[in-house]
């Protein structure tokens, strides 16, 4: 199977519209679901009997370098200013106030990544008007 390549924004996205959509509340469900583990954002959603590595996923980027070989490495994302993280609010937090949670920094993450999709670099990718040479003056 080849590695699919996944944007971080496309990624976010669609956590957030299945957050939205109840899809941590499923009724069927024999457990309590798990934030990022039990939806399409994990590589190992709907897939058991294939497991990815946590290290191919694309919201690896954003856990801090020394919780990546966590278990559940995306549990260690930072939330908020407080470093408030999944982990921490399942101790902490009903599962109303976590989705709430989760919900607004997705909603400011996808906010940011889109800006910084916007801005022009400065040089425009090499591409800006370059500076005529100055002419020499003799005399």
């Amino acid at each position: 199977m080849a590695k699919e390549k996944r944007n971080l924004l496309e990624v976010l996205r669609l956590e957030l519209e299945f957050l939205k959509s109840g899809g941590y509340r499923k009724l069927s469900s024999w457990r309590p679901q798990f934030i990022f583990e039990d939806s399409p954002t994990c590589l190992n959603y709907g897939h058991p009997e294939h497991k990815r590595p946590c290290s191919e996923c694309v919201l690896m980027q954003l856990v801090p370098a020394e919780l990546r070989k966590a278990t559940v490495p995306c549990r260690h994302i930072p939330l908020d200013e407080q470093h408030d993280t999944v982990q921490s609010l399942y101790r902490s937090a009903t599962p109303e106030e976590i989705e709430m949670a989760v919900s607004e920094w997705l909603m400011n993450m996808i906010q940011k990544l889109e800006l910084d999709q916007t801005q022009v670099p400065a040089d425009l990718g090499g591409l800006a008007p370059q500076k005529s040479p100055q002419k020499k003056r003799l005399g």
